[in-house]
């Protein structure tokens, strides 16, 4: 059975927003690893954005697709020890 749009879309949109709140700048915030780390969080604050300025358009399909590019950054930043991360649940591939 396919997934409703719809439903995907708010689903993703929650993951993203909670994956943002739960990640913690893992490096010294001023050396350069910190910087990357603040650059990738600034990153996935974007996409949440965006996909929530396409949804308000009801383009849900460039919502979906920014709420799970600014969640990649998320999960990326993590997996390479820029965030302190939850290490169990559902937000991140760690």
């Amino acid at each position: 059975m396919a997934a409703d749009l719809g439903e995907k879309t708010d689903r993703y949109e929650g993951l993203l927003a909670e994956a943002l709140d739960a990640a913690e700048i893992a490096p010294p915030p001023d050396s350069p690893m910190g910087e990357a780390a603040a650059e990738c969080l600034e990153m996935a604050s974007s996409y949440l954005e965006d996909g929530r300025h396409f949804r308000t358009n009801d383009d849900l399909v460039n919502a979906l697709a920014s709420f799970s590019y600014g969640h990649a950054w998320l999960d990326a930043g993590a997996r390479v020890g820029l965030f302190d991360v939850p290490r169990d649940g559902h937000l991140f591939t760690v």
